[in-house]
């Protein structure tokens, strides 16, 4: 399985360094054990700007970065080694593991962190940290600030400035590094044969909970553990509910299925959304509505380049859908009038993507003083413009109401274009419909 090196974590840890006022100083904890019920919690995951900088993937940590410091620049805090709880709870790699392992110029009890953090921050003219992300551990800063300042007398000097780190972070993490591109696309590969096994096993009498489980399972025995957001399995009207996850329907003939999965893997996000005919054979209707969206996300796709916007490929995969729609009747007028009505809304409430990395809604910012993000290589988002006619809908023709489509591809901006990672999952109508009635076209 492939994952980042060690040398690219500290490159990482460099440039953002790079970025930080002189004399000071960056704070950065990582995530808790959280509670699931009771005495039982959940599966832990790290926090991904942590896991960003470190590799570092145990609980009850704190990253400290303090460029130019002579004694070492990068610290950390962790728990220390205990072989009860070890027994109990896994091999921990405590502070000796993490200056050996992780490159770490120093390491400290966890425990001690109260006693040690408020010297390392006394004298220094600014403290960067992930304000607001967590009141926890802001309030815990401020106990510590608040330590410095009670011994100003005694010549104690607390800093005078505090800045958010995020921005300077989350630009890092926007554009991604070669062995990232390659994790998500080994995530990506796996989310499509999860697919392709979906399409295959689904039939119109099973439920939308146990084509859920042929996901999972095709993920798991490809290593991939963990889903990177809950999956998504609609079939009939559920399709034309976006955040449907309840997955307890029984699948109907006539259904179409939309399924929004995708895996995790080492800590990257995949995010896949494909609709086919439950029984194999689009309707006339689901058909044409199907051929919409995917003329809307070829049209987003091809927009997807280096120099165009992070919003022209939403107004590619608009224009098409509006054209579309009035192509059928289902919207009135002209182009430009149902734009700047906004009538579409009706049927396409969302936008065409979004950033993806570390978390499947990754971070970066969409705008840059006030004006949409120039594309650039490295940056990876989804392409997945979708039709929903609500089942209540009594303004459209019957045959129209209860269908909802949406489809999605993960997407890397290259320097000539994009490369589409998820490119394995068929998406034709043809292949959908010889997947289904026993052609080919899938992985297997």
């Amino acid at each position: 399985m492939k994952s980042i090196s060690s040398k690219e974590f500290s490159e990482r840890r460099q440039r953002l360094m790079s970025q930080l006022e002189e004399n000071s100083i960056a704070i950065i904890p990582s995530a808790k054990m959280v509670i699931r019920n009771r005495d039982a919690e959940h599966q832990f995951r790290q926090d991904s700007d942590f896991y960003y900088l470190t590799g570092f993937n145990e609980p009850d940590a704190c990253l400290v970065l303090i460029p130019g410091r002579e004694q070492g620049e990068y610290l950390m805090f962790c728990r220390e080694r205990d072989r009860e709880r070890e027994i109990w709870d896994g091999y921990r790699q405590g502070p000796e593991g993490v200056v050996k392992k992780l490159g770490a110029d120093d390491a400290f009890p966890i425990d001690d962190i109260d006693e040690i953090l408020p010297g390392l921050i006394e004298g220094r003219t600014r403290v960067y940290s992930r304000m607001g992300a967590l009141p926890e551990f802001d309030r815990q800063l401020m106990d510590w600030v608040n330590q410095i300042k009670a011994k100003v007398r005694t010549g104690a000097v607390p800093p005078e400035d505090f800045s958010d780190i995020s921005h300077l972070l989350h630009d890092l993490r926007l554009i991604k590094s070669k062995q990232e591109i390659a994790i998500m696309r080994d995530a990506a590969k796996i989310s499509a044969k999860a697919h392709i096994r979906a399409m295959q096993y689904c039939k119109p009498g099973v439920g939308e909970y146990q084509v859920e489980a042929e996901i999972i399972h095709e993920f798991g025995t490809n290593g991939a553990r963990f889903p990177a957001y809950s999956s998504i399995v609609g079939s009939g009207k559920n399709a034309c509910i976006l955040h449907y996850v309840e997955n307890t329907k029984i699948i109907e003939d006539g259904d179409l299925v939309l399924i929004d999965a995708g895996c995790e893997l080492s800590l990257y996000a995949s995010d896949i959304t494909r609709t086919f005919p439950a029984n194999g054979r689009f309707t006339d209707e689901q058909k044409a509505i199907y051929q919409v969206v995917l003329d809307a996300q070829y049209a987003a796709i091809d927009a997807t380049r280096p120099g165009n916007t992070f919003n022209h490929p939403h107004e590619a995969a608009l224009n098409a859908i509006v054209s579309g729609l009035i192509e059928l009747g289902l919207l009135q007028g002209s182009v430009d009038e149902n734009l700047e009505s906004e009538s579409y809304k009706e049927f396409f409430m969302h936008r065409t993507g979004h950033w993806l990395g570390m978390d499947v809604h990754d971070v970066g910012d969409y705008k840059l003083g006030g004006e949409w993000r120039v594309l650039e290589p490295g940056m990876a988002l989804t392409i997945e413009p979708g039709i929903y006619i609500s089942p209540d809908n009594k303004d459209v023709e019957e045959k129209w109401r209860g269908i909802g489509v949406r489809i999605e591809d993960d997407v890397v901006v290259t320097k000539s274009g994009c490369d589409v990672l998820t490119e394995d999952v068929i998406k034709e109508i043809s292949e959908i419909e010889a997947l289904m009635n026993g052609g080919q076209g899938g992985l297997f």
